[in-house]
């Protein structure tokens, strides 16, 4: 659906992300927000994912970006003069909405030319409020649904707002494209992952572990308090919105920062039971979590194997009181957790409702090989793109 080019060039098009690329985008951003530039909304930038040496998640977005790339030059007839200027992940969640602006309305924001916007989840399905609304021309109200995209100007020809969200999370692509070569997004990247590979970008197994950021980037107050008492760590969160506990296996006694425990080895627990794996770290056990819940538990229920012996084991009480413990340190409530990271009254996200250690356990190794894989296409690719100074699809079958 294409408006009028003059007065409000703008256009929409349906089912251009597959709901695969969705739920794939959904998993990466879940597993490594940081708070966002709004209250209650997380983004994941690229920069972010190679700071936290999850660099190799940037595959997955490479393809899509150049096709959308392709598609506002065309549809602005402005082929081969457009940059990337930033790519993001972002989420809206309880509270956040954004009034009437356009999208360069600030000095510093002027090389903004073109937006476009990916919606990854639908709404009434996963989320409630958060409809987008242009100010003058058609369609005025857009209704968010997995894999359409909204492409328009940056300027004042296509102001535009969005509700407030009532519930659940909304979740977006967004890429604004300029003709200012001086704002390319991608030489940026290429320069900083160029930093890394000398030294710790390799090809050794484990080397793709995440390493989270500042512990400040993951608190967060839903009541945009600045108390740090009432704030919760979203990492934290996540992952007990979906009914998980963290077990640390560092003695807290010897932790000056209690956040530290979050960069230590940890295990799961689920009600009464551990899961007898070690996990490096929060954002490692996060990833694992969410590449299953997010993406892939249908498919792994479907193929689990029986579990080998003394993979799950009872809690203690000890144990169990040191779940509780971490969990009132890092999210006080988990009510809390799933009021700000799930839907309580929408249609169903398409979680299982039937949880099994079995199909968890296939998923750690599912996303060890995937993540293998994006970590080796990561280290192939590397040299095309600092040789373009560009991030580009390189077809390894042609080299």
């Amino acid at each position: 659906m294409a408006a009028d080019r003059q007065q409000n060039p703008r256009l929409m098009l349906s089912n251009f992300l597959s709901l695969e690329q969705c739920k794939e985008l959904e998993f990466i951003h879940k597993s490594c927000s940081t708070v966002g530039y709004r209250p209650s909304v997380f983004s994941t930038t690229l920069s972010h994912l190679i700071a936290t040496n999850s660099a190799h998640l940037i595959i997955p977005l490479v393809l899509i970006r150049e096709k959308l790339k392709e598609k506002v030059e065309e549809f602005f007839a402005c082929e081969y003069e457009l940059c990337i200027e930033f790519t993001g992940l972002v989420s809206w969640t309880k509270g956040s909405s954004i009034g009437w602006h356009s999208d360069d309305n600030r000095p510093y924001l002027k090389q903004r030319d073109f937006s476009a916007v990916c919606y990854l989840n639908s709404y009434g399905k996963d989320f409630r409020g958060g409809l987008f609304h242009f100010q003058d021309g058609e369609p005025t109200t857009v209704k968010p649904s997995a894999g359409d995209v909204l492409i328009y100007t940056a300027d004042n020809r296509n102001v535009h707002s969005v509700d407030e969200i009532i519930d659940g999370e909304r979740l977006t692509l967004t890429l604004w494209f300029s003709r200012d070569s001086s704002h390319d997004e991608d030489a940026k990247l290429v320069s900083r992952l160029s930093e890394i590979s000398s030294t710790g970008l390799t090809d050794v197994p484990g080397s793709y572990l995440p390493l989270p950021a500042s512990s400040n980037m993951y608190w967060f107050s839903p009541d945009h308090s600045s108390e740090h008492d009432s704030a919760i760590n979203i990492c934290c969160a996540r992952i007990y919105a979906l009914g998980f506990g963290i077990y640390p296996l560092e003695d807290k006694t010897n932790i000056m920062d209690v956040s530290d425990l979050l960069m230590k080895p940890l295990q799961l627990a689920r009600n009464d039971e551990l899961f007898n794996q070690e996990f490096e770290n929060v954002l490692h056990a996060l990833q694992v979590v969410q590449y299953y819940y997010s993406w892939k538990a249908s498919e792994l229920q479907r193929h689990a194997t029986v579990l080998e012996e003394g993979k799950v084991i009872p809690l203690s009480q000890s144990q169990s009181q040191n779940v509780r413990d971490l969990e009132l340190t890092f999210v006080k409530d988990r009510q809390l957790a799933q009021t700000t990271f799930g839907c309580t009254s929408c249609d169903g996200c398409g979680i299982p409702k039937v949880f099994s250690w079995a199909s968890f356990s296939a998923a750690i190794d599912a996303w060890r090989d995937y993540t293998n894989k994006l970590h080796k296409d990561l280290l192939r690719s590397l040299p095309h793109w600092r040789n373009h100074q560009s991030i580009f699809d390189v077809a390894f079958d042609e080299l």
